[in-house]
C-alpha cells in the first residue's frame, strides 16, 4: 500500500471495515486509520493530522457523509494516533471523540502533549502539524469495561497501559477482532515480522507483557494494527512479540551498562538500525533512537 490507498479488511471475520494508509512520516505501510461503514460510522485512530484530508476522501469513497460519522476513537493520545482528532471532529460535526479518561484532557488542551512529542521526536516534528483542540463537549471519556455502540458492531474497551497510561484496545465482539493500538508491537507487512515499540516516557515492559495476555485472553480472529494493517490472529504472533520486546529491552540494558550515557545508547541503536530497506534511512534510524530512549527511561525508573 501507499499513501491514500484504501482497502477492505478481510482478515478474520471482519465486516464493514476498511483501512487507509495515511502516509505517516512519508513512509508507506507505517500509519493506518480504520473506518467502519456501520450503522453508526466510526473512525478508529486518526493519524498525526498531516494528510487528514485523506481520511475525509476515504469517507467520500465509502459514501459516508461526514455528518453521519458518529464516533472518532483514538486508541491513545500519542499524536501519531490522535493528532488528527481535532481536524476530524471539526469536519464531522456530529461525531463524539472517545478516548481513555487519562488522555481526554490532552485532546481538549494539547499544549503539554505537543511539548512532550517535540522533545521525544526531535527533528521528526516536521512531519507533524499542530493539533487542533477538540471541544470539551465533544469528548467522551472511556474506561475499562465501557462499550462503544456502533449499531451493528460493539467495541468493548480494555485498558492496556504498558505502552502509555492512556492506551486502550478495542474488541469488536461481533467480528471478534481486536484493535491492538501499540500493545502488540509494529507489524511490518513487507517482511511479515513484528518490531518493538517503546517510546518515552511511560513505556513499561512488565505491563506491556500483561497487555499481551489481555489480547490473548480475547482469542480474536484478527489483529488490527495501526502500524500497520490487519493480520489473521495466531497465538504465535503474541509469543513472538513478547520475545522481541524482552530481547530488545535486554539489548538496550546491556548497551546502557556498557556506555553509561543515555544519548550514546540512542545514537548506537540509531547507527545500527536494520529497517532502512523497508522504512528508509531517516525513519528507520529515528525509530530506533526513539525506542532506545524509552527503554533507558524505563530502566532508570525501575532503579528508583
Amino acid at each position: 500500500m501507499a499513501r491514500g490507498d484504501l482497502r477492505e479488511v478481510t482478515a478474520g471475520d471482519c465486516s464493514d471495515l476498511y483501512y487507509l494508509d495515511t502516509g505517516m512520516y512519508d513512509t508507506d505501510e507505517y500509519g493506518a486509520v480504520y473506518i467502519y461503514d456501520a450503522a453508526r460510522p466510526a473512525i478508529v485512530d486518526t493519524g498525526i493530522g498531516t494528510h487528514y484530508e485523506l481520511i475525509l476522501d476515504a469517507l467520500d469513497d465509502l459514501d459516508i457523509a461526514r455528518e453521519d460519522v458518529a464516533v472518532i476513537a483514538p486508541t491513545h493520545v500519542h499524536l501519531d494516533h490522535a493528532g488528527g482528532a481535532g481536524f476530524l471532529a471539526e469536519a464531522c460535526p456530529n461525531a463524539e471523540v472517545m478516548v481513555h479518561e487519562i488522555g481526554a484532557p490532552h485532546l481538549i488542551d494539547p499544549e503539554r502533549l505537543v511539548a512532550g512529542t517535540k522533545a521525544a521526536v526531535g527533528d521528526q516534528w516536521e512531519f507533524y502539524v499542530e493539533p487542533k483542540p477538540v471541544p470539551a463537549d465533544r469528548v467522551v471519556e472511556l474506561g475499562a469495561g465501557d462499550t462503544i455502540e456502533l449499531g451493528d458492531h460493539r467495541l468493548d474497551v480494555y485498558h492496556a497501559p504498558g505502552h502509555a497510561p492512556h492506551q486502550v484496545i478495542f474488541h469488536d465482539r461481533d467480528d471478534d477482532a481486536v484493535f491492538v493500538a501499540d500493545a502488540a508491537g509494529i507489524w511490518v507487512p513487507q517482511t511479515e515480522q513484528i518490531r518493538p515499540t517503546s517510546p518515552p516516557s511511560n513505556f513499561d515492559l512488565e505491563q506491556c507483557l500483561a497487555d499481551l495476555e489481555t489480547i490473548r485472553d480475547l482469542r480474536p480472529t484478527a489483529l488490527l494494527y495501526p502500524h500497520f494493517g490487519p493480520v489473521d490472529y495466531e497465538p504465535e504472533l503474541l509469543d513472538e512479540y513478547a520475545d522481541v520486546l524482552t530481547e530488545w529491552v535486554e539489548d538496550v540494558e546491556a548497551k546502557y551498562e556498557e556506555l553509561g550515557d543515555k544519548e550514546a545508547v540512542a545514537d548506537y541503536f540509531a547507527e545500527h538500525a536494520d529497517m532502512i530497506d523497508v522504512w528508509g534511512e531517516r525513519k528507520a534510524r529515528e525509530e530506533e533512537r526513539l525506542n532506545a530512549r524509552g527503554v533507558v527511561g524505563y530502566l532508570d525508573h525501575r532503579e528508583e
